[in-house]
C-alpha cells in the first residue's frame, strides 16, 4: 500500500472582519513554544507570504489516518491563531485582499522583488497531496499517464470564487492567480526520469524559474521525498472533501503506476487541450460542463466524475477506499464544494466578513466526531 500525506495551506484572518493578518511568525511562535499537540502530530510551517501558514500531515497508510492527521492539523493551527487574536480558514482565496510585500526567508525576498505584482498579489492556498513511489522512473511514468485526469481534481475542490472584493465568476480563481507563475500548468509527456530532467534543466537554464523550488506543474516529482507531489487542487474548505481527494489522488497514482507496469502508453492529450480543460474546471467547477480526459470534449460534471472513479475503481478497491471515494464525491456534487458555500454566505447580507465567518465554521466542522485525534494530545 502507497503511503500519503498532504500539505494545506491555510489563510489567517482576522475573526471579525475577515481580512488576511500577517501573523505567520507569531503562530509558529505559539505553536513551537507552547507544546500544544502530540509530537508525532501535523507540522506547522510558513509560507509565501505572512497572511497564511502551512500545515503538513505525516505519511499516512489508511484514509483513517489521514482524515485524523487532517482534522487535527487544522485544529493545531487555529489553536495557536487564536493565542494571537486570529482564526484560520480553509479559504483559496482571501474575500477581500490588498497587495502586500512578501516577507519570510531570503528567497521569498527574492522572489518578490523578481516577480513584481505577481509576487505581491500571490496570496493564494492550494492543497498537494504526496503519494509514495518506488523511484524516479516510475514517478514520472504515472505523471506521464494521469496528466489528463488532474482537472477533475481541481473542479473537486473549487473553493476561491472572490478575489479583491468581487465576486470573480469563478469556481477556483486561485488557478488563474497561481498560473500567472512561468512554470505553473499542465505538462508535457517526459517520457522517462532523463526526460523529465532535461526539461527542468532547460526551464532552469533560462533563468526564469530561480531554482527548482519554482517548478510549479500541476504535478511533479518532489524534491524532498520519494513522492508524487499532485498540486492542481484548491484547498479544501471542508476536511471531508479533502480526505475524498486525497484518497482519489493515491488510486490514480496507482492507476497510472500499473498501467506503466503493463506497458500501456502514456496519455497522449494535447497539453493545450489540458490547459483548456483546467480554464473550464477553474471557472466552473462542478456546476456546469467539463472536459472529458478521453476526448478532451464537455459533458456534465457528474459524468466526468463518475468516470473517474470508474478509472481508478481497482485501485480504490484495493485500498479499502471505494465506498469513501463514492460518497465523498456524492457528497460534493449533491452539496457543493467550498464557492457555493462562499457565495451563499455572501448572498445573505452581501458581506465578505460574513464569507470568512462561514468558512471559518465549516473548517473546523469535523462530522459526527468533532474531538477526532485531539485525544492524542
Amino acid at each position: 500500500m502507497r503511503t500519503f500525506g498532504v500539505e494545506e495551506e491555510l489563510l489567517i484572518a482576522d475573526p471579525v472582519d475577515g481580512k488576511p493578518l500577517a501573523l505567520a511568525a507569531g503562530i509558529l511562535d505559539v505553536a513551537s513554544g507552547s507544546g500544544k499537540g502530540p509530537e508525532d502530530a501535523p507540522s506547522l510551517k510558513s509560507e509565501f507570504k505572512q497572511e497564511q501558514i502551512e500545515v503538513n500531515s505525516r505519511p499516512c497508510g489508511t484514509a483513517a489516518e489521514l482524515r485524523d492527521e487532517i482534522r487535527l492539523g487544522r485544529w493545531l493551527a487555529d489553536s495557536a491563531a487564536r493565542t494571537v487574536g486570529a482564526r484560520v480558514a480553509a479559504l483559496a482565496t482571501p474575500p477581500e485582499f490588498h497587495a502586500t510585500p512578501t516577507l519570510g526567508n531570503q528567497r521569498y525576498a527574492v522572489m518578490g522583488t523578481e516577480f513584481g505584482l505577481i509576487s505581491r498579489e500571490q496570496l493564494t492556498c492550494g492543497f498537494h497531496v504526496h503519494v509514495s513511489i518506488e523511484s524516479p522512473e516510475e514517478g514520472v511514468a504515472i505523471l506521464d499517464r494521469m496528466r489528463a485526469w488532474l482537472p477533475v481534481l481541481l473542479a473537486l475542490s473549487g473553493n476561491s470564487p472572490f478575489w479583491m472584493g468581487a465576486d470573480t465568476g469563478f469556481a477556483s480563481y486561485r488557478t488563474q492567480i497561481w498560473n500567472r507563475w512561468p512554470t505553473a500548468g499542465p505538462m508535457d509527456v517526459f517520457g522517462s526520469a532523463d526526460g523529465y530532467r532535461a526539461v527542468l534543466e532547460d526551464l532552469l537554464g533560462t533563468g526564469v524559474p530561480l531554482d527548482e523550488g519554482m517548478i510549479y506543474f500541476d504535478a511533479r516529482l518532489s524534491r524532498g521525498h520519494p513522492t508524487v507531489e499532485l498540486r492542481i487542487a484548491d484547498v479544501c474548505l471542508y476536511a471531508e472533501d479533502a480526505l475524498t481527494i486525497a484518497v482519489i489522488a493515491r488510486a490514480l497514482v496507482e492507476t497510472a503506476a500499473g498501467q506503466w507496469r503493463q506497458g500501456e502508453p502514456p496519455s497522449d492529450a494535447v497539453t493545450n487541450l489540458l490547459r483548456m480543460s483546467n480554464w473550464r474546471a477553474s471557472r466552473f467547477g462542478i456546476n456546469d460542463q467539463l472536459l472529458h480526459p478521453a476526448d478532451q470534449r464537455p459533458y456534465p460534471a457528474a459524468d466526468v466524475a463518475g468516470a473517474l472513479l470508474r478509472h481508478v475503481r481497482r485501485a480504490l478497491t484495493a485500498s479499502g477506499d471505494l465506498a469513501l471515494a463514492r460518497s465523498g464525491v456524492a457528497r460534493i456534487l449533491k452539496r457543493g464544494t467550498g464557492e457555493r458555500l462562499q457565495r451563499q454566505a455572501y448572498a445573505k447580507r452581501l458581506r465578505l466578513a460574513d464569507v470568512v465567518a462561514a468558512a471559518i465554521a465549516s473548517t473546523h466542522e469535523y462530522g459526527e466526531r468533532s474531538d477526532v485525534g485531539l485525544a492524542r494530545r
